[in-house]
């Protein structure tokens, strides 16, 4: 039986293949585990990068609507205008009666209300009544001055400033529309009556033209 004279291999050389195995396993078991990343190359080679997913956008609750307010609806139940609104109505009533003599005593003897918001509600009134343009214009300044003012005697007399603040500005505003249909109609008149003149003045011209005489020729001597 034949002998084997090779030497026997050293601890320490199995030892380093038992090492270099398990290395090797652990290489190739994080390289299989890691996942590829995703690159595209452009026309020249040149690699890309990936764009990130988009990120969702982060939902909104829509505000809900508030709920529609109950008409106001009076009756017997509601609570009575004041006392001064009451006088104001009694005093808009006795203006409408008044002649224009008379209202335009009436507005003398109002005077320069000052900053009482009962007597520029008065002075507005009268105004009112007065229609005319600027004595509207007037009016719409006091009834301002009512709705802006800050004084607690004003506060029962802001709801009528307002309403009468409103129809005044239609007012205005029907006012100025009329007045531009006005002026664009006296535009029209004049052209028409310069057609006009132009058109006597030709018509006479054609008159003069055929109203004289034909002229004879001069006989030719012999």
């Amino acid at each position: 039986m034949p002998t084997d004279l090779s030497p026997p291999p050293s601890r320490l050389t199995r030892a380093g293949c038992c090492t270099l195995v398990s290395v090797l396993a652990f290489w190739l078991a994080a390289c299989s585990a890691a996942p590829a990343a995703p690159s595209t190359t452009g026309s020249e080679g040149a690699s890309i990068p990936t764009t990130r997913p988009p990120v969702a956008a982060p939902t909104v609750t829509p505000l809900q609507a508030a709920p529609a307010q109950p008409p106001v609806v009076l009756s017997a139940e509601t609570p009575p205008a004041p006392d001064v609104v009451a006088a104001l109505l009694s005093y808009a009533d006795r203006l409408q009666a008044l002649s224009p003599t008379d209202l335009a005593a009436e507005i003398v003897v109002q005077g320069d209300p000052g900053n009482a918001p009962l007597r520029q509600m008065q002075l507005a009134l009268a105004l009112i009544h007065l229609r005319q343009p600027a004595e509207t214009a007037r009016a719409l300044g006091l009834l301002q001055r009512v709705i802006n003012h800050v004084g607690a005697e004003s506060l029962p007399l802001k709801p009528l400033a307002r309403l009468l603040a409103n129809r005044l500005m239609d007012q205005r505003k029907l006012e100025d529309s009329a007045e531009r249909q006005a002026q664009q109609l006296r535009e029209s008149q004049r052209r028409i009556d310069q057609l006009n003149e132009r058109l006597e003045a030709m018509r006479a011209i054609e008159r003069s033209l055929t109203t004289r005489p034909p002229v004879t020729p001069r006989p030719t001597p012999p």
